[in-house]
């Protein structure tokens, strides 16, 4: 591959040892300039944004007239009820918090500054008098006194929407939000379009929060059982695919009848005994279970299926399985990558809310149509949003393509060492280091490119989001085909990107040399190719859904014989969605280390033959792997000369 000469001019060669990992030099140096620049151009946003947001107005919050709470405020000519003294008023105060203007995402309601949020809940406009009062904290306009509150005629426009829900200020933010999270009912109404009954949407809301404790045990729970396979993949590989295996069927198995069987109790169980409140929850759960019963059952048969057609190819699974165990063992820091990612994501993703934030604040102050406060940018600073967003999905980008570098390059170094006791002491904190010298140009083109597939994707969706229910028929087929090819590209590409960073981590290329000989690579052996994906990638789908069948037989389980529980299809679903997105985490990881080590293979025996001074870096269960494959295909006869001509780029020199 890149930096090493052709097949044929290898072999012409024979003489000379090809020696992986020894050249070292900076790949795609223009990009990563490129990068810096673009990353300078995030700082200067990130730097205006603080310096013209006024960080009060993040922090402190501000009146819909322009007055920032907690301070003496200048007058802002042509603003009434500018200019205040709102030193003693440090919490802003929504007059109905629950008015969600889902369009330009903010709340559609008067804001004001007050000494104090209601705590408790406030039936009438006595109550909003006597919290004032008591409080010394004004709910209403500036221009109505406390004591005008139930004599005004005013009052139902100048003072919040009755009842006043009990609401406490956000940390570090000083705004009064509501402590009831159904409060926001309405909004999640919104999105969710096939809710027809409101009071469906408020059960549900209500079974998340009665059931939070649980959820959060379960999201733990998820993440133990995720690093436990960790663990038995690193010691049992080797058995690992038929415990899996069998674990699925009965998980499965048992995760249907216990469905079937709840289903069965409840409807056996007397009606007559329910209170007539709690009447239409039961309805509800029953109807759940019933639906989760028959996806569990279609599942099951499909899986029963699927397992059936590919059983003749586990064997060829454990023995890369096995391999891919021992680089485990040699290099447990492996384990902690999807950790330092999703910190790196994070922290990064913390800092671009951030300064979303503050670019919401600046500009200057400007009266909108119904005479309050809006701070809007003019000019072309406008249109600082639109890089803020594409540095997102680029950076974001960046960090994951590190983290396959930073793997590829720990598991190259494993395979190209030829006795393991002169590995590095930390491979993964050098595969870092040759990062950080040598790759990140690389690592920046990768991720860019997916990044422009990745933005006419999202814009795709975003305009199929708006037109919905508008356009015809034909616009509708035509949007979703171009979204559904950008998907595939993309996903295409980021499976290549994965295999050029093998490629550079071997041979130090640049990306488009290491993308090449990576495609050869892989076109030369596409059948291999193929049956390893199938296979190896539907074996760690088997324990991604044997963690996600565990957690959500726990809270089946669980919620079921919760006492005071309302409706738990949500919570549900929330904690079999976490549980697959923790599994997905950590497994990825050892198919990423999978997809590594048959690269490095494909390229050890295309330019090693195992004479002397080319010997092969492999491990001898790879060889055995091969060795069996090759007898299959000798005794399936002339059935396997598709196959045969495909192995044969690699073990030509044999």
């Amino acid at each position: 591959m890149g930096c090493c000469s052709s097949a044929s001019s290898a072999a012409q060669s024979s003489k000379r040892e090809w020696k992986p990992l020894e050249d070292r030099s900076c790949t795609d140096i223009p990009w990563l300039l490129l990068f810096i620049l673009f990353c300078i151009g995030m700082g200067f946003i990130c730097g205006f944004s603080v310096a013209t947001g006024a960080a009060a107005r993040l922090v402190s919050g501000y009146d819909s007239y322009g007055n920032i709470c907690g301070q003496k405020n200048a007058k802002l000519e042509g603003i009434p009820y500018s200019g205040m003294d709102h030193t003693q008023r440090k919490y802003v105060f929504f007059l109905d918090p629950c008015n969600l203007d889902l369009i330009n995402r903010k709340i559609k309601s008067v804001a004001l500054c007050v000494a104090a949020c209601p705590r408790q809940e406030l039936k009438t406009l006595s109550d909003v008098q006597k919290f004032a009062e008591t409080n010394g904290s004004a709910l209403c306009s500036y221009n109505l006194k406390p004591s005008e509150y139930t004599t005004s005629s005013k009052s139902s426009v100048l003072c919040p929407k009755l009842p006043v829900p009990a609401s406490a200020p956000i940390p570090f933010f000083h705004r009064c939000a509501p402590v009831n999270i159904s409060c926001y009912a309405k909004f999640a109404e919104a999105l969710i379009t096939f809710v027809s009954d409101n009071s469906v949407l408020h059960r549900l809301i209500s079974g998340v929060m009665t059931s939070k404790e649980i959820i959060l045990g379960l999201c733990l729970l998820s993440l133990v059982l995720s690093m436990i396979l960790m663990v038995i993949i690193r010691y049992i590989s080797r058995v690992l695919v038929w415990i899996l295996t069998i674990l699925v069927i009965l998980g499965s198995l048992g995760g249907t009848g216990v469905l079937w069987w709840l289903y069965a109790k409840q409807r056996r169980s007397p009606k007559e005994t329910v209170i007539p409140e709690q009447l239409q929850i039961a309805e509800d759960n029953l109807r759940a279970l019933l639906i989760y019963a028959i996806s569990a059952t279609v599942f099951t048969v499909i899986l029963f299926l699927i397992m059936l057609v590919m059983r003749k190819r586990v064997a060829l699974t454990i023995a890369l399985f096995h391999v891919a165990g021992k680089v485990f063992i040699h290099l447990p820091l492996l384990v902690f990558q999807p950790f330092w990612t999703f910190f790196a994501l994070v922290l990064f993703w913390a800092y671009w809310i951030m300064t979303l934030l503050f670019l919401g604040t600046t500009g200057s102050a400007v009266q909108n149509e119904q005479g309050f406060v809006e701070f809007r940018i003019s000019g072309p600073l406008q249109y600082m949003w639109w890089y803020h967003v594409v540095g997102l999905i680029w950076i974001s980008e960046f960090i994951l393509a590190c983290q396959q570098m930073t793997v590829a390059g720990a598991v190259v170094t494993y395979y190209f060492t030829r006795d393991k006791r002169n590995l590095p002491f930390t491979p993964i904190l050098a595969s870092v280091n040759r990062l950080i010298r040598y790759h990140l140009g690389t690592v920046a083109k990768g991720s860019f490119i997916i990044t422009l597939v990745k933005i006419p994707r999202m814009i795709l969706m975003y305009i199929h989001s708006q037109l919905k229910g508008k356009e015809n028929a034909c616009a509708r087929c035509i949007l979703k085909s171009c979204i559904c090819c950008l998907w595939c590209l993309e996903k295409c590409l980021n499976y290549l990107n994965q295999n050029a960073y093998t490629a550079t981590a071997i041979n130090s290329t640049n990306f488009c040399t290491s993308a090449k000989d990576a495609f050869v690579i892989l076109v030369e052996n596409a059948l291999r190719v193929a049956a390893i994906n199938t296979v190896g990638d539907f074996m760690l789908f088997l324990g991604k859904v044997l963690i996600v069948c565990s957690t959500g037989l726990a809270g089946i389980m669980l919620l079921n014989y919760q006492q005071d529980y309302t409706v738990w299809v949500l919570p549900l679903i929330i904690v079999c969605l976490f549980a697959f997105l923790v599994a997905h985490c950590f497994l990825s990881i050892y198919e990423m280390v999978v997809d590594v080590l048959f690269l490095c293979f494909a390229i050890d025996t295309k330019y090693n033959d195992g004479s002397p001074g080319r010997e092969f870096y492999m491990d001898k269960v790879l060889m055995e792997f091969v060795e069996n494959s090759r007898k299959a295909m000798k005794e399936a006869g002339k059935g396997g000369v598709a196959d045969a001509r495909e192995l044969k780029p690699m073990l030509k020199r044999r």
